[in-house]
């Protein structure tokens, strides 16, 4: 009896299998050999629009003169005449060390020179005197080269205290601190009664009514930074203005480490809107009006960090990888992987494949339009020439 049921249910089962399965192959076979419909889309060429050839570029604007004021002279500073963020014309007195004590320095030193002076004009009279009493027979040879001594004395000692007179004069002039240039007080360092050695530091003053634009370029543009260049750049300050200067200064070694060099550009900030040390973006103009290619910018798609553009070429789209550049009235630089005139898909691409069937609509624009097959083996010949 048990072996009836298991062979009842091993032909049911047969029966079953073979009944299911014949409807799904004849249901599913036909679908996959039918060919898909092609995919409406619409195309742009290739163009080549003349643009700058252009480097990226950061960096930071420096004051093109920088400078630590320090004393010159020891002593009390008795005022400071100006503070951080005050502006400079060369030669103003920015503060005093002393200087009461060295104008009285200064002024016994004159005194001293006027005493010696009077020596020195006394010797020559009593000198004077001996040689006519020499001459006479009065005065003995040695009264006359006593006299001779002491009248050379004399005048060395008036440049003695002349010396020392300069010396006084110099110091108070030293006392009286003074703006090297036309500039601005970037920070006050000392302050009035503070006690200062000679070298200690005062102020730290800036020149920026020019500013010195530092940036970095990797090695392989070393040829191509030349004097001159224009170099136009953006800082945060002022969002969306641009700025310009020019290539003045060139290093003539490459970091070891970074394998970078740099150079510097000088911008004009009569106004001084600019900041010495601010940050900023910018590029330099390398060469002029270079022919470029670009395509609309909906022709690229974007995933993962990889651009991509779908190709039309005999009605197949190619799905092919892009190096892009620039962003210029809704044109994207094409810097590699496309060649003028080739075709390029707008819309569509989130339908396409690579090998996609593609049929191209109407456009009223001419060179959106997909050439016949004559035209493109013209083309091809043309390139392939």
């Amino acid at each position: 009896m048990l072996k009836f049921l298991f062979v009842t249910a091993l032909v049911f089962l047969a029966l079953l299998l073979e009944g299911c399965g014949k409807p799904v192959v004849k249901a599913v076979s036909p679908q996959r050999r039918e060919a898909p419909d092609a995919v409406p889309v619409t195309v742009a060429s290739v163009q080549t629009v003349p643009m700058d050839r252009t480097l990226k570029i950061v960096g930071t604007l420096y004051g093109k003169d920088e400078a630590t004021i320090g004393a010159e002279v020891e002593g009390r500073v008795e005022k400071t005449l100006v503070d951080f963020g005050d502006r400079l014309k060369a030669g103003e007195l920015i503060a005093q060390i002393d200087t009461a004590s060295y104008r009285a320095v200064a002024n016994q030193g004159a005194a001293n020179v006027a005493k010696a002076a009077a020596n020195a004009a006394n010797a020559d009279q009593n000198l004077t005197r001996i040689r006519q009493l020499h001459d006479n027979h009065i005065a003995s040879p040695s009264d006359l080269d006593k006299a001779v001594a002491d009248a050379d004395q004399a005048h060395a000692a008036v440049k003695a205290v002349e010396a020392e007179h300069e010396i006084a004069k110099l110091n108070l002039e030293k006392s009286q601190v003074r703006a090297p240039w036309d500039g601005a007080v970037a920070d006050r360092i000392a302050t009035a009664g503070d006690y200062l050695k000679i070298g200690a530091p005062l102020f730290r003053v800036v020149n920026d009514s020019v500013l010195k634009y530092i940036v970095q370029a990797r090695e392989s543009y070393a040829g191509l930074i030349q004097k001159e260049q224009l170099v136009q750049f953006e800082v945060d300050a002022y969002p969306g203005e641009k700025f310009e200067g020019r290539v003045f200064l060139i290093s003539p070694q490459v970091n070891t480490i970074i394998r970078a060099f740099p150079f510097g550009a000088l911008v004009q900030n009569q106004e001084h809107r600019l900041k010495a040390n601010t940050f900023a973006r910018g590029e330099v103009i390398l060469e002029r009006n270079v022919s470029t290619l670009v395509v609309p910018l909906d022709a690229i798609v974007t995933f993962s960090g990889i651009s991509r553009v779908f190709v039309v070429e005999n009605g197949i789209a190619h799905s092919r990888q892009v190096q892009t550049g620039r962003v210029r009235g809704g044109q994207q630089e094409v810097l590699t992987g496309l060649k003028k005139g080739e075709l390029v898909v707008l819309t569509g691409q989130t339908r396409l494949f690579e090998g996609s069937k593609v049929r191209i609509k109407d456009s009223s624009n001419e060179r959106l339009k997909q050439p016949p097959e004559s035209a493109r083996g013209t083309s091809q010949a043309h390139e392939k020439s």
